[in-house]
């Protein structure tokens, strides 16, 4: 059992140079919320959802909620001890081991990294849908899309690299934007829906789609599960930015469980809308038709809206809404990278030129660079391999790096404040019982989602297995797998380059009443 003396020990939190006090509950708030990018989640996940559990969808969207829920309480209970923008990096470290908290940094890097390829191509898709070059926008490995993405990629690694306040203030203009199209365009959708309005196919939304024990099997429901945690992915940037948000201790863990709560609320609403208007149809707008498989919002809005007058306009709104919302998130993702490797090379993990501040911008400007160039790299990678398609066999396999790193928290969460004296029967609940479960949950989903991903029926690519009599694995698999192998040798190798950061010995740091 862990001493009191230990439970009193306080890492010596250094002053990394970033802007502190910058960032309002408020901003927190809305950096959480858009770093989960909701519209390109929906358009890129939603009919997938469907696709498993057809009307069972809403029950998903709940269900999927309440781990990450529990999560972000382990995430708020571990940041009014020891508020560092290296999250579960530091956490992980001080707390269990050194090679557990690299671990868990290199998860949040490589998970980053391989979505911000997809991120970025879609905002260089709907670039071209914006102006009506359909043929273009509709063709992600094409070149022009290729340099429209990296294009929007350097101008959100550019406002990054001018300071906080600005990146702040870009996020509160494009979630604005965001939040209130996806809003109208569901509130139009039931509405159309209950006035009769809608295409063949459509229906009133009933109770029945929150009972998860209609119509799916488990296997199939637990997949559309695995799927719909990854639209909540991004909500713990307020935690990233904590060094530089008033009173750090507490309003980045606040601004991160309420964004969850936004969240749920903005996916309820609009998948009810979706599978009222459009329905589970294989034709026309039906959600499990495969042409609307990869870009739900562009033909669901289409016929919600119409094409001419006022209907043009909120359309074109729509189309504006999903780049900004891609864009956003890239913004965010530039964000949360650079602050990790940040702390990961102040605390000797990493090459110390990744702690270093720009004097004057207050941000870790040689890792804003360093995410910015990676991502372009990876990103021009991907596209040309299996024409494009890579790209989200690589946004699927993120989905195992999310459930460890998050489920790590909640464990972490669970084993430092399971001593905690004169701790309230409540405090036990929100610091120990539900991170506990929201981190196994989570883990478990991990491992289901690899599983699942040997088959190449569930990927878009697929690889031929070495030695073996032209046996097939998904490409989801792969790069999952390949990129957990990856992390291993990082490790490996940085033990050896970086001994005194492997040698430190666990400490729990002190309670901040």
């Amino acid at each position: 059992m862990t001493s009191d003396s230990q439970l009193h020990i306080r890492e010596v939190q250094t002053d990394k140079g970033l802007r502190s006090g910058a960032l309002s509950m408020a901003t927190s708030l809305i950096l959480a919320v858009a770093s989960a990018a909701p519209a390109y989640s929906l358009t890129a996940t939603l009919a997938f959802v469907v696709g498993y559990v057809g009307f069972q969808a809403p029950a998903v969207v709940v269900l999927a909620f309440v781990p990450i829920l529990f999560v972000s309480f382990g995430y708020a209970a571990l940041n009014r001890r020891d508020p560092d923008c290296g999250t579960i990096f530091t956490w992980a470290t001080r707390a269990l081991n050194p090679n557990l908290g690299f671990l868990g940094g290199w998860a949040i890097i490589a998970s980053f990294v391989l979505v911000i390829g997809s991120l970025a191509q879609v905002a260089g898709q709907y670039v071209f849908l914006l102006v009506g070059a359909e043929g273009i926008g509709s063709a992600p490995a094409d070149w022009r899309v290729l340099l429209a993405g990296l294009g929007w990629l350097a101008l959100m690694t550019l406002i990054c690299y001018r300071g906080i306040e600005i990146a702040a203030a870009v996020q509160r203009a494009l979630l604005f934007l965001e939040f209130s199209m996806l809003v109208v365009l569901s509130a139009v959708a039931l509405v159309r829906a209950y006035g009769g309005s809608a295409p063949a196919g459509s229906r009133r939304p009933s109770l029945s789609w929150l009972n998860p024990f209609e119509g799916a099997s488990l296997s199939a429901f637990v997949s559309a599960l695995v799927l719909m945690l990854f639209i909540y992915w991004g909500w713990e940037t307020a935690l990233t930015v904590n060094e530089e948000t008033t009173d750090r201790h507490r309003v980045p863990g606040r601004a991160a469980t309420w964004s969850t709560v936004l969240l749920v609320a903005l996916y309820l609403l609009a998948t009810v809308a979706a599978l009222s208007f459009a329905g589970i149809g294989a034709t026309g707008i039906g959600l499990n038709n495969p042409a609307n498989s990869g870009d739900v919002l562009y033909g669901f809005g289409t016929a919600v809206f119409g094409s001419s007058g006022f209907g043009s306009v909120l359309w074109h709104l729509l189309i504006l809404m999903v780049l900004t919302s891609a864009a956003a998130s890239t913004e965010t993702t530039v964000l949360t990278l650079s602050r990790t490797m940040l702390s990961m090379g102040d605390q000797g993990a990493l090459p110390r030129a990744l702690a270093r501040v720009h004097p004057r911008f207050r941000i870790p400007h040689v890792g804003t660079i360093a995410v910015g160039v990676v991502g372009a790299v990876v990103y021009v990678a991907l596209n040309f391999l299996g024409h494009g398609l890579v790209l989200g066999d690589a946004v699927s396999a993120c989905g195992l790096l999310i459930a460890f790193y998050y489920g790590l928290t909640g464990l972490t969460s669970a084993w430092v404040h399971r001593a905690e004296p004169r701790a309230r029967t409540a405090d036990l609940w929100l610091t120990v019982v539900l991170p506990a479960i929201g981190g196994v949950v989570l883990l478990g989903a991990g491992a289901w989602s690899l599983v699942q991903a040997w088959d190449p029926v569930n990927s878009g690519t697929s690889w031929t297995v070495p030695f073996s009599s032209g046996s097939r694995v998904g490409g989801t698999f792969v790069i999952g797998t390949g990129t957990v192998v990856l992390g291993l040798l990082a490790l490996l190798v940085c033990r050896r380059l970086y001994p005194a950061f492997f040698a430190r010995r666990p400490a729990v740091a002190a309670r901040v009443s």
